[in-house]
């Protein structure tokens, strides 16, 4: 598995994959250390979690840099992300024991009827590039911490996040084999699924990745949890403060360059505002800072591979011939590594790329709408229901346009985000189940009944 740096084009490291003998040891020694770690009090299991966001802090710059090489995230970005996953876990360092309480029930005089949450084993994560720590620990920090063991097959580009996310568990103080990443490619997926020491799989990414996973899991009668793509609408209502909403709408499109399943991608913009917004839109986004991922002042760095970025241009192309209008950006820069300028598209045509399919990296479509009605018409003419987002001055009127939203997150008056705090998840083809907060630790427990006599 080679690694290169998208902000030169230069291998940096190769690593071994795992043959199917190196998979069939891990899944042994996964399958061992469940049967110990699934008797550690929760007490223990919420201190260890605690030590793995100590590690995280620090060594906060080298996790930062290593991401930044691997994957192009620029470092001020890459170190809030090493922040962000030292805040998971100590959310669940304090939480975990309140989600994972027992439910008592009513029940006849002189019995205890109750529901208690006990771990199911072997949990595969297959987990994307874009976020390379911060997918990891959303998953970990709660299926770990309920009992079960982590597997971990990363994207092949940030393998060496995937290898560091294993030392930090390891120095932390977890047992061997309760969290084990695996140097695999993508047709080894389907075995692991399979075998019968893996209980259960959660998966970001791709539909078609997606789909995969869920078939073969489903063949197996294994419960899964996907958070695939969006193409997430940011709503500019008629008294919205512009401001605001086109400083966050840049900032919201163009954050990890682009390359977020919750960034805002398609603009849906109230004609009564339309013009004035538009120019403070563009005026944001041509503000933004773009160049070496590793200087902190950079805002933009590059995508994370030359082929994403070539597919990228592409679907702009595609969207310019259909008669889409480029207002700034539009053309890979002439420098080395895979920079793409941060875009903004205007009277884009329906059915072209950028108006019905996901553009993962900074290209921002916008979309002009006559009332209320017809944003929400259009916030919802898509596959995907991931995230959204509603600007207005009417806290109320946001609440209502956010319920009539097919998305599994709304934000009113604010970018999308996931946090630890709340739920997290996506409806129609952006995939089913809910990460963090309480529920997310909870997918993955056999919610057992005990009646006591």
């Amino acid at each position: 598995m080679d690694v290169v740096n998208p902000a030169t084009n230069e291998r940096i490291d190769t690593y071994d994959e795992a043959s199917a003998d190196d998979v069939a040891d891990a899944l042994g020694r996964a399958t061992d250390a469940f049967e110990e770690w699934r008797d550690v009090s929760l007490r223990e299991r919420q201190e260890l979690l605690a030590s793995a966001a100590d590690v995280l802090r620090d060594r906060e710059r080298e996790w930062a840099e290593l991401m930044t090489r691997e994957m192009g995230k620029p470092v001020s970005q890459a170190l809030d992300e090493v922040e962000k996953c030292a805040w998971v876990c100590d959310h669940y360092a304090e939480y975990a024991s309140v989600y994972l309480a027992d439910d008592h029930h009513p029940s006849p005089p002189g019995t205890t009827v109750k529901t208690r949450y006990d771990p199911l084993g072997a949990v595969l994560a297959v987990m994307p590039w874009n976020f390379p720590f911060w997918q990891v620990f959303r998953f970990a920090a709660t299926y770990l911490t309920a009992g079960n063991v982590g597997l971990l097959k990363h994207a092949s580009n940030v393998s060496g996040c995937a290898v560091a996310i294993e030392e930090i568990f390891r120095e932390a103080g977890y047992p061997e084999g309760v969290f084990q990443s695996l140097l695999i490619p993508s047709d080894l997926v389907d075995d692991v699924l399979e075998d019968d020491r893996v209980r259960a799989a959660t998966l970001t990414g791709s539909g078609p990745a997606g789909r995969a996973v869920a078939s073969t899991a489903g063949a197996n009668l294994k419960k899964t949890v996907l958070e695939l793509g969006g193409s997430d609408p940011f709503v500019v209502l008629d008294d919205a403060d512009l401001d605001a909403a086109a400083e966050t709408g840049a900032w919201a499109r163009n954050l990890n360059g682009g390359q977020s399943c919750i960034a805002a991608k398609r603009f849906v913009v109230h004609d009564a505002v339309y013009d004035e917004f538009l120019d403070r839109f563009v005026s944001e986004v041509e503000s933004l800072t773009v160049g070496d991922p590793t200087d902190e002042e950079t805002e933009v760095g590059p995508q994370a591979r030359q082929s994403l970025m070539e597919d990228l241009h592409e679907q702009v192309e595609a969207s310019v011939e259909a008669g889409a209008t480029v207002l700034t950006g539009g053309e890979p820069l002439d420098r080395e590594g895979a920079f793409y300028p941060p875009t903004v598209l205007t009277d884009v045509p329906a059915d072209c790329p950028a108006d019905d399919e996901e553009l993962f990296g900074p290209v921002a479509a916008v979309f002009r709408v006559d009332s209320e009605a017809a944003a929400v018409e259009k916030a919802n003419d898509t596959r995907f229901g991931l995230g959204a987002s509603i600007w207005t001055e009417d806290r109320e009127r946001g609440e209502r346009v956010a319920a009539r939203i097919d998305a599994g997150c709304t934000y009113v008056n604010q970018l999308t985000k996931s946090d630890p705090r709340v739920p997290f998840g996506g409806v129609k083809d952006s995939g089913y189940g809910r990460e963090l907060s309480e529920p997310g630790i909870k997918e993955f427990v056999n919610r057992k009944t005990v009646w006591i006599e």
